[in-house]
């Protein structure tokens, strides 16, 4: 068995998760809004959820989808390169 196909697998294993979905999906129905989205996600990451919420008035439930939104981009595009 050539060496590409154990990891022609794995990479195809990656895509088949919600994870990646989301991530594909958004990205390729809001590329404008791509960068935005990793970047709040980051600021929710160091500042925490609720910190966040509270911080930029909006409620807990859209800052934590905002988190998994840019959490799916950025594993989306880890593994597309």
């Amino acid at each position: 068995m050539p060496e590409s196909q154990p990891q022609d697998a794995f990479l195809a294993s990656l895509m088949d998760t919600s994870l990646y979905s989301i991530g594909a999906f958004f990205h390729d129905s809001h590329p404008d809004l791509v960068d935005d989205v990793v970047s709040q996600a980051e600021a929710i990451e160091r500042s925490g959820l609720q910190d966040y919420a509270g911080r930029e008035d909006v409620e807990l439930e859209a800052a934590f989808q905002t988190l998994v939104t840019g959490l799916a981009v950025r594993y989306y595009r880890a593994v597309n390169g």
